[in-house]
């Protein structure tokens, strides 16, 4: 159907485009809902789907930077891939490093591969179905989440630029006094690799934000729960998430 080792040369590459334009000063522009956009998205969105209508010409595309195709066209798809081209953006205007490549297929509801791209470090997260979780920087090596950690010594990651109020309740709750700040998708990578064992967030945030971490958190040993307490699924009728739960424990 596809092959991973193609996937993560493309991210590769893409990565060390974004980071050509990260490294000068570019324009910021702004959609129609206000949110920011740059070169680097747009550049990222084309490479990637241009790579993925060639290479798996019978698998559709859902991309943060394309219209999303109505509901009735396809919920019947049996795979699909789901890209952010860049997921977190403000953090790549502010130039903290904390921003990622997010690509995910989909079969069904729920993803079977994932991958994150991290520019800033040349490093790719990426994880299948069945296969485990694995951090490539130049290697590969297989992550897991950290076990058996004592309440009092459970770190959580939290978003650096969408920290709610309900998200400071949700620490308390659990009893988590050990935060770590970190901007997009990368708060998933943290749990995954065990550098931290609770991510909540209460914001609403998108498909394409979220399914490529959940497989990797998955197969590192972890869980991602809507507010109902039922495994995240893909493909609904609006793609907006509701709030998560992401731990290791």
């Amino acid at each position: 159907m596809y092959n991973p080792d193609m996937i993560l040369e493309l991210l590769e590459d893409v990565g060390r485009e974004i980071m050509q334009i990260y490294e000068q000063d570019f324009e910021v522009f702004r959609k129609k809902d206000l949110s920011p956009i740059t070169l680097a998205d747009q550049i990222s969105h084309q490479i990637i789907t241009e790579f993925l209508h060639q290479h798996t010409p019978d698998i559709p595309v859902i991309s943060e930077e394309n219209d999303i195709p109505a509901f009735e066209e396809r919920k019947n798809w049996q795979y699909f891939w789901l890209l952010d081209p860049l997921d977190g953006t403000k953090e790549f205007v502010d130039k903290n490093g904390e921003f990622t490549i997010n690509l995910a297929l989909i079969e069904g509801t729920k993803p079977i591969a994932g991958f994150i791209q991290v520019p800033a470090i040349s490093t790719t997260y990426w994880a299948e179905l069945g296969k485990g979780a694995f951090k490539q920087k130049g290697f590969k090596k297989r992550i897991q989440t950290r076990q058996s950690v004592p309440t009092g010594q459970r770190i959580a990651a939290i978003s650096r630029s969408h920290l709610a109020q309900e998200d400071k309740e949700k620490l308390e709750e659990y009893q988590i006094t050990q935060t770590i700040a970190m901007g997009s998708a990368l708060k998933f990578c943290l749990l995954a690799e065990g550098k931290a064992d609770f991510y909540y967030r209460y914001n609403p945030t998108m498909e394409w934000d979220t399914a490529a971490g959940q497989i990797i958190v998955e197969e590192a040993g972890g869980k991602v729960l809507d507010s109902q307490g039922n495994i995240f699924s893909y493909n609904k009728f609006s793609l907006l998430n509701d709030s998560f739960l992401c731990t290791a424990f």
